[in-house]
């Protein structure tokens, strides 16, 4: 029987160690039991592209690399990584996964996403989204000095926490009807999707919603499929 994890919105910062730790620890002792592993976007505050932001990285792309040997492993991009490329790809020997993903494990079917796409009340969002992500935009971003990519990252940072204070709690979480309509496109499956760090579970009449919460520096969440879904855990005393 295939044993999948699911872990998301990590959001790894260079220079904080706790949560690196927590997250090489989670690779080393629960990761590895897994046939497969899937982040749902993320897993890194910022990447600023390859060129930059792996060497800013190096032990979480070692301990990818190393966990690869016995672990698949699926990244899906979210909001704050969306520049992972493929030299990433060939250092950490991780699979890059597009939104909506169908997994079928074990007689069970789950559409993953990372989540900001369905929070389509948030207009602002979506417009600087689209915006940021386009293929033009990334390219023109990738070519600049890293001098500029990491001032204008910084303050992109700071526009975002700022317009935050201003929006609703509700503006923020997922649109029931763009759930919906995703869902009618998979029936019989459920959805698992992060980016709202609202950890839940919402049971509806045709598909049960999982919200994957966001990691601190001693403790994260993952979702373990096998036989049946379970809610983990993940502390710095696991064994």
């Amino acid at each position: 029987m295939i044993q999948t994890l699911i872990i998301a919105d990590l959001h790894l910062i260079a220079n904080e160690t706790d949560k690196t730790r927590l997250f090489i620890k989670f690779c080393q002792e629960q990761a590895i039991m897994a046939d497969q592993l899937f982040i749902l976007g993320d897993l890194f505050n910022v990447w600023l592209g390859d060129d930059l932001s792996i060497d800013y990285y190096q032990k979480v792309v070692l301990a990818l690399k190393t966990l690869s040997l016995k672990t698949k492993i699926f990244i899906m991009t979210g909001n704050r990584d969306f520049l992972l490329g493929d030299d990433f790809v060939k250092q950490t020997h991780c699979i890059l996964i597009d939104t909506p993903y169908l997994l079928e494990t074990n007689n069970q079917q789950y559409i993953l996403t990372h989540g900001d796409e369905l929070c389509t009340d948030d207009e602002s969002y979506q417009y600087l989204k689209n915006v940021l992500q386009h293929p033009i935009t990334k390219f023109i971003f990738l070519h600049l000095k890293a001098k500029l990519r990491l001032k204008i990252s910084a303050q992109l940072h700071k526009k975002s926490i700022k317009a935050q204070k201003h929006k609703s709690y509700e503006i923020m979480d997922v649109n029931t009807t763009t759930v919906n309509q995703l869902m009618q496109k998979y029936p019989g499956a459920n959805l698992i999707h992060g980016h709202t760090h609202r950890l839940d579970t919402h049971v509806n009449d045709d598909f049960t919603r999982y919200v994957l919460g966001d990691w601190s520096n001693n403790q994260g969440n993952a979702i373990k499929i096998n036989h049946q879904l379970n809610r983990l855990e993940i502390s710095t005393t696991i064994n």
